[in-house]
């Protein structure tokens, strides 16, 4: 065997090792996100609180919008959009810079619940960090940036 194929496959290796880990984190965070849309608010589906999520990190928006950032048919948007209006989640106000639009936004209820939904995600991962010092946690943050693309 020759010293490049040898690299290959410990390139393999590492990469398959990778993907591994890539997919444990993936299935991880999906088992939160079911657990923490159930502990929202267990009668809707968990896409609900995927809305939710998207509404309390970016604010009000449009219904087309929405469907659109969470890569949800318009449809289905809009049935989960009724099921958060009528629990008293999500509220519906006209567009200020569009007459005929309207805007979706959390109320004060939604708003509460997404915070308390989300903590036991924050403590999961924050137990998984806690030992870590400060140049590890830098050190995964810009690695995770640079993985998602976001630094060059």
């Amino acid at each position: 065997m020759t010293e490049n194929s040898f690299r290959t496959q410990d390139r393999e290796t590492l990469e398959l090792a990778l993907g591994e880990q890539i997919h444990a984190l993936i299935s991880a965070s999906h088992a939160l996100n079911v657990r923490s849309a159930e502990r929202f608010d267990a009668t809707l589906q968990p896409a609900a609180f995927h809305l939710v999520r998207w509404l309390y990190s970016y604010g009000p928006t449009s219904a087309a919008a929405l469907a659109e950032a969470t890569a949800m048919d318009r449809s289905s948007v809009s049935r989960l959009i009724k099921q958060l209006e009528k629990s008293g989640y999500v509220s519906k106000e006209p567009d200020p810079n569009d007459r005929r639009g309207v805007l979706l936004s959390l109320t004060e209820l939604g708003q509460q619940s997404t915070v308390s939904a989300l903590k036991e995600k924050e403590s999961v991962f924050y137990d998984r960090i806690s030992r870590w010092d400060d140049k590890e946690l830098e050190r995964f943050t810009s690695m995770l940036r640079q993985f998602n693309g976001l630094e060059g």
